[in-house]
C-alpha cells in the first residue's frame, strides 16, 4: 500500500492557539483573539502547520491542506493560510466547508485531493527498511521530532527483543503520540 497524497487539516482558530496567544481555559469563554481576525496570531502560529508540512513531504509526496473554514474566520486569515501552506510546500491548500455546506462544502478539497493524487510523487520511507528497529527509532525521533535521540526502557527494550526473535525486524516502525503535555510526551511504537 503506497500512499499518492497526505490530506492534513488545519482551522484559523487551531493555528492562532499554537502562537502563544492567550490562555484557553475549560468553563471560560475563549479569547476574543481567537474568534476576531487577527493574522499576527495566525502566522506566529502557522509554524505548527508548517513543521507538519516538511514532515510529509519527507515521504516523497504532495501534500493538500484542507483549511476547515468557520463563521468566525475572515478571508484574509483563509487567504493568508492557504498561501503560507503553498509557500511551505503544500502542492494544494483549499478551503472546505462540509461542516456547514454538506457534500458541496466538501466539493474543493475533493478535486485538490484528486490533483495532488495525479502529481508524480516518489513515496519513500524516512529509513531503509532493513535498519534495526532501535535504528528506525531513531531515525524518526530526529527527523519527525527534531529529538536529539531515544532511551530506551527496560520494557520496551523486551518487546524490542521479542518482536526481532518473531522475525519482524524488517517491519515499518510507527510512532503514536498518546499522552502529551508541555513538559513531556509518551510515545507508543508499533512495528
Amino acid at each position: 500500500l503506497i500512499p499518492n497524497c497526505v490530506a492534513m487539516v488545519a482551522t484559523v482558530r487551531a493555528l492562532k492557539m499554537h502562537s502563544g496567544g492567550p490562555t484557553v481555559t475549560a468553563g471560560q469563554p475563549i479569547p476574543s483573539e481567537y474568534s476576531q481576525e487577527n493574522l499576527e496570531l495566525l502566522a506566529k502560529g502557522f509554524v505548527n502547520l508548517e513543521r507538519h508540512i516538511g514532515n510529509a513531504l519527507k515521504f516523497g509526496i504532495p501534500v493538500c491542506v484542507a483549511v476547515n473554514r468557520m463563521k468566525c474566520d475572515s478571508e484574509a486569515e483563509v487567504q493568508l493560510l492557504c498561501r503560507l501552506s503553498r509557500e511551505a510546500g503544500a502542492s494544494e491548500a483549499v478551503v472546505s466547508s462540509h461542516w456547514a455546506d454538506g457534500g458541496e462544502g466538501a466539493r474543493n478539497l475533493a478535486e485538490a485531493v484528486v490533483r495532488a493524487c495525479s502529481r508524480s510523487s516518489n513515496f519513500r520511507f524516512l529509513y531503509p527498511l532493513e535498519k534495526s528497529i532501535e535504528e528506525k527509532m531513531v531515525i524518526i525521533a530526529k527527523e519527525i521530532y527534531h529529538a536529539d535521540g531515544i532511551e530506551i526502557l527496560p520494557e520496551a527494550r523486551e518487546k524490542i527483543e521479542r518482536y526481532k526473535r518473531q522475525g519482524n525486524h524488517d517491519n515499518t516502525v510507527t510512532i503514536e503520540i498518546v499522552y502529551s503535555t508541555q513538559c513531556s510526551m509518551l510515545y507508543i511504537c508499533t512495528l
